[in-house]
């Protein structure tokens, strides 16, 4: 693991475009489509996995013998997000170990079920709730999983990638008293802190944009009209990335709301643990926090 990164903002909850009813939906899934990008893909010489590989290794070391225990809810999947490519690195190394593979399941406050179908289809560890899925005030694990196959007597893990920093602390800490009371743990994912190297990472991503658009994007006169001619989406990119930095959440912080919200006897069996691990060498970390209830 990395040593720890001096955060070196204050913690400021700034709007981000992609987030906004009135940014036209054609213009998110562009942006979108780059988010993605960055999430299953790998750049040679700097990045020797994916991030969505290295959160699959992250889960195995920390949970490691309990990682079957659980089925994997993400709680803020948008159109599928990194889940699906998570979910194929962590099988992938529990099939070659010979070890029970684990369930993911995708939900929304705004369900995009066509995108989850397409992989669901591609997995059959991969499942969907059809419902709108309020992370502040979800159902009973029985409740929300009670179509889902393959889940029985399964812990609820909570998900949040690249997906936290979207709640003001209000929300946050909503958030987390429900987790609480109908999960067993839950696992937040960041790409980018409020330190300055993710600052300097973030302002790559536009000349990114330029660089690797032709080569996923060639056949798709949108991506091409967007990206070079009137450039939103790389600008959208690249602001939102440094709003997102600022919006992270120290494992401190997000500590100090749980304990702020919920009452210490609930948390007395509840275990902590965060680290940074490098996915683009040298300035690039993936923060995690992994909070999970001890039998």
């Amino acid at each position: 693991m990395a040593p720890s990164q001096a955060v070196w903002l204050r913690r400021r909850h700034f709007f981000e475009v992609n987030d906004q009813a009135w940014f036209p939906q054609t213009l998110r899934e562009k942006v979108q489509d780059y988010l993605t990008l960055g999430w299953i893909n790998k750049f040679p010489l700097i990045q020797p996995v994916s991030p969505a590989a290295l959160v699959s290794r992250v889960l195995s070391n920390v949970l490691g013998s309990r990682i079957s225990d659980y089925v994997y809810v993400d709680f803020a999947s948008g159109a599928g997000g990194p889940t699906p490519y998570i979910e194929s690195h962590l099988n992938e190394e529990l099939r070659a170990a010979k070890k029970e593979e684990v369930k993911f399941v995708l939900t929304d406050i705004s369900p995009h079920t066509a995108a989850w179908e397409v992989a669901a289809k591609n997995s059959k560890n991969v499942s969907f709730v059809p419902q709108s899925i309020d992370a502040t005030d979800a159902p009973s694990s029985e409740t929300l999983l009670k179509d889902v196959p393959g889940v029985k007597d399964k812990k609820i893990m909570r998900l949040f990638s690249l997906a936290f920093h979207h709640f003001d602390d209000d929300l946050a800490a909503k958030v987390l008293e429900n987790t609480i009371e109908t999960s067993d743990g839950f696992c937040i994912f960041e790409l980018q802190s409020r330190h300055f190297t993710s600052f300097i990472l973030v302002s790559l991503l536009w000349p990114l944009a330029m660089l690797i658009t032709p080569y996923y994007f060639w056949h798709s006169p949108g991506h091409l009209f967007f990206t070079y001619l009137v450039p939103i989406v790389p600008f959208v990119w690249v602001y939102d990335g440094y709003i997102s930095c600022l919006r992270t959440r120290t494992p401190d912080e997000v500590e100090a709301l749980v304990h702020r919200h919920v009452p210490a006897e609930k948390l007395a069996s509840w275990k902590f643990q965060s680290g940074q691990v490098c996915h683009t060498t040298p300035i690039g970390y993936l923060n995690w926090i992994i909070c999970q209830k001890e039998d």
